[in-house]
């Protein structure tokens, strides 16, 4: 079957790769930790996978929002994007720990229901001091912050100035990653977290539903509420936190730079201070090379958008979410590391098929009927 061009397809290109580079991470570490303990200490090849994620989710989320113009079809199609696979994850994930075959978090069962509900399906919980059911779901929870810091900026109408916020999240990120070391929302902080969470729920949805000032002041307030969860939640720490912020913002200035909005220049001044701040993040050895090669990699496959890719690439990228979020459910069931992958990748492509395909065609469905504009 041959590759079909797209517009778009290079990202198809980048998502594939990515997903299978953190499915390995975590497989190799399970099945074969000795052999995987020397290239980890070289290259993090799991934070190289979701840096070109968040790269990804950078150039194509801002661009997707305006091409809208409407934050509430925004939130809708993000709603059907990944809440039925993130629910049927969580679902899956529930029942094999019941039946002894996944590890769950040890602190699920020490924080109130409610509390883990929320902090899981509003896919804060890594802000929010919660446990997550499936562990790879800390990268969502950026993705919220991002999504929200986005619509946040769209709202004021200074959407534009992405380069901007990325090279501030990033020069900001090194002092407050050394003066706020540690999450300061963590541990049994049930009442803040129900709060915060709360709160930030009820700005996404009083920015789809509401019209007019109050639909700016609940995005704006959305976006503010998001930047202190990730100065003050992040359990990977602040620095951390807001580069991973910076780096999605950097992948806006590319898209910026590319339609012309901003000048090349610009955006890779951008893309290097975001760098220049991001390589000392984190004191591990495989952390700085995975954050460069990552970067290299999106830069890449941006290069050359306009050719084809092998259509075994793309499709594995149509389905990287599936295979994203499901490979840690199968560590312990697979017997070794080739099965793992013969096992993941058919299932990637059921649950696709099954769950996100047509939740996302009911997405844009419901998203067109209840389009409004931002002025409204």
């Amino acid at each position: 079957m041959a590759a079909t061009p797209s517009r778009l397809g290079w990202l198809d290109a980048l998502r594939g790769p990515a997903a299978l580079a953190v499915a390995l991470h975590h497989s190799a570490w399970t099945f074969i930790p000795g052999v995987w303990g020397a290239v980890d200490g070289r290259i993090d090849v799991g934070t190289w996978g979701v840096f070109v994620f968040f790269m990804v989710s950078g150039y194509i989320i801002p661009a997707s929002l305006e091409r809208r113009g409407d934050v509430r079809a925004f939130w809708i199609g993000r709603a059907f994007r990944l809440l039925p696979l993130l629910l049927t994850a969580i679902v899956l994930a529930l029942l094999l720990g019941c039946l002894g075959v996944f590890d769950l978090h040890p602190g699920l069962g020490l924080r109130p229901v409610p509390v883990v509900v929320l902090g899981n399906v509003t896919m804060l919980q890594e802000l929010l001091g919660v446990p997550a059911v499936v562990n790879v779901m800390w990268t969502l929870s950026y993705e919220m912050a991002f999504y929200l810091l986005t619509v946040g900026l769209f709202a004021v109408r200074q959407a534009r100035r992405s380069a901007a916020v990325a090279v501030a999240l990033a020069l900001a990120a090194v002092p407050l990653g050394i003066l706020l070391p540690k999450a300061l929302i963590s541990g049994r902080a049930d009442l803040l977290a129900v709060l915060l969470g709360g709160a930030t729920l009820v700005a996404i949805v009083v920015t789809a539903w509401a019209s007019g000032l109050k639909r700016r002041v609940a995005a704006l307030s959305g976006g503010v509420l998001a930047l202190v969860l990730v100065v003050l939640g992040s359990r990977i720490g602040a620095w951390q936190g807001l580069i991973i912020l910076a780096v999605m913002f950097a992948g806006t200035a590319v898209h910026r730079a590319e339609q012309g909005t901003i000048r090349w220049r610009t955006a890779i001044g951008v893309v290097l201070t975001v760098l220049a701040c991001g390589i000392f993040a984190k004191d591990d050895p495989g952390w700085a090379p995975a954050l460069l090669l990552a970067v290299a990699f999106f830069f890449a496959a941006f290069a050359l958008r306009h050719r084809r890719f092998p259509p075994v690439v793309t499709h594995l990228g149509v389905i990287s979410f599936s295979l994203y979020l499901l490979h840690p459910l199968l560590l312990r069931p697979s017997p070794n590391l080739p099965l793992f992958f013969l096992v993941l990748v058919p299932l990637g492509l059921l649950t696709y098929h099954l769950i996100e395909a047509p939740a996302q065609r009911l997405g844009r469905r419901a998203a067109a009927r209840a389009r409004t504009p931002l002025s409204t």
